[in-house]
């Protein structure tokens, strides 16, 4: 199916792009979180009226991330946990413990936006995590994972 991108993704292309995508895709995902709309005449011509005022909403929204990354950045967040006597965890501290905690001290983040490449923290000491504002905008925060007595 062919589509025109509303918004930047990850590997796929930039605002404006005719792309060529698989159907389910696009009518499961891009097409529901108004990502993309189908590359149809009618479409790309409203598409390029409306071009202007989508790439100044864009440039709003890189900036408010851009911003929130800037508060984020360097930050370190102490989560405690369980652990037993040789600093494994009970358990494991993902993604949704670290967006209640960064919650906690003010910071919305979704926890569909923290990157951990190796998966949940598993041991306590410091841990550095990703978080992914905005598709141009990562910042790299610390988790500082304390161990309590089981």
């Amino acid at each position: 199916m062919q589509i025109i991108m509303l918004e930047k993704v990850i590997n796929l292309g930039q605002l404006g792009d005719v792309v060529r995508v698989k159907d389910g895709y696009a009518r499961n995902f891009l097409i529901p979180q108004k990502m993309a709309k189908r590359a149809t005449e009618a479409a790309i011509k409203d598409f390029e009226a409306r071009r202007a005022e989508l790439e100044k909403a864009q440039a709003e929204k890189l900036a408010a991330a851009q911003a929130e990354g800037e508060k984020l950045s360097g930050l370190t967040v102490q989560i405690s946990s369980k652990a037993g006597v040789d600093g494994r965890l009970f358990g494991s501290v993902g993604n949704f413990d670290i967006s209640e905690a960064l919650g906690k001290q003010g910071v919305k983040v979704e926890k569909s936006q923290i990157r951990m490449p190796q998966g949940p923290l598993k041991m306590t000491g410091d841990h550095s995590v990703s978080v992914a504002l905005h598709t141009d905008v990562v910042v790299e925060i610390t988790i500082s994972v304390l161990g309590e007595a089981a």
